[in-house]
């Protein structure tokens, strides 16, 4: 009775995260890999998450341009056997990206150096497996695919000599996909320490609502990828309270990302 109440909390309090970056959306807010064993039942069954991530990249065509997000989401997981498991999330993030209004002549100036939109929503689909190697050391895979549904838009303003503009700047079909292999570890209260390499690549569309001279370079529809696409993580999953665990996680590519999440175990 008391796991059904507080699951039933659970729930509630991940509802009110995610209606609470949809209604502010000044605040910040995709997802971690996660230990590579699953926490589901071994007899097999649910659980649930609620999960942030900060996350930096970078991404090229020609230039170089630093990617911040802020993510928060919400997932739902079903596994077995302590080896194997399939989730889903849903949730909304942000887009910061630096320096991609700075103008390559004197001529034209901006108002604004920096690319920024609130909140968008983007959906998750991943799968892993685990092969315990005993009762402390085990080796799992995981792949992974995150696509944001709406496009990310900005403006910028300026003169190009004594010409005022106004121009819209679009970062579309934002997509990115992630497979690796972790090593873990169980030690005393059942926690899990885990670390591996993993593969990763991002691609978006880029382009300018109008052709703006000095900007030319985001005229069309501009295709840009993640510069580095090997990185490593490491994680920690910690038991909480009964049905609980805390998991936080740190991964690496050409920039450093970080998160954290919460999972209830039915």
């Amino acid at each position: 009775m008391k796991r059904k109440l507080i699951a039933k909390i659970f729930s509630v309090i991940a509802l009110s995260a995610l209606l609470f970056f949809m209604i502010n959306p000044s605040a910040k807010a995709a997802g971690l890999f996660g230990p590579p064993q699953t926490v589901s039942k071994e007899a097999g069954g649910l659980n649930t998450a609620i999960g942030y991530r900060y996350h930096e990249d970078t991404y090229k065509n020609g230039t170089y341009h630093t990617f911040r997000q802020n993510e928060i989401y919400s997932q739902a997981a079903y596994g077995a056997k302590n080896i194997w498991e399939i989730y889903a999330r849903i949730g909304i993030a942000d887009l910061k990206i630096f320096d991609v209004f700075s103008s390559v002549d004197a001529s034209t100036v901006t108002d604004k150096k920096d690319f920024e939109e609130n909140w968008k929503f983007f959906g998750t689909l991943g799968a892993k497996a685990f092969y315990p190697i005993n009762s402390i050391f085990g080796i799992g895979a995981f792949i992974q695919g995150t696509y944001y549904f709406s496009d990310f838009t900005d403006n910028v303003s300026g003169t190009n000599g004594v010409t005022p503009f106004t121009a819209g700047l679009k970062v579309k079909n934002l997509w990115d996909v992630n497979c690796g292999v972790g090593l873990q570890v169980t030690i005393p209260r059942g926690i899990k320490l885990y670390a591996g390499p993993y593969i990763y690549y991002s691609e978006a569309k880029m382009s300018l609502a109008s052709d703006i001279p000095d900007l030319e370079y985001w005229t069309g529809d501009v295709s840009v990828q993640n510069k580095s696409i090997v990185g490593g993580f490491a994680g920690v999953d910690i038991p909480l309270i009964k049905g609980f665990r805390l998991n936080v996680e740190g991964q690496y590519s050409d920039r450093f990302s970080a998160g954290a999440a919460v999972t209830y175990t039915y």
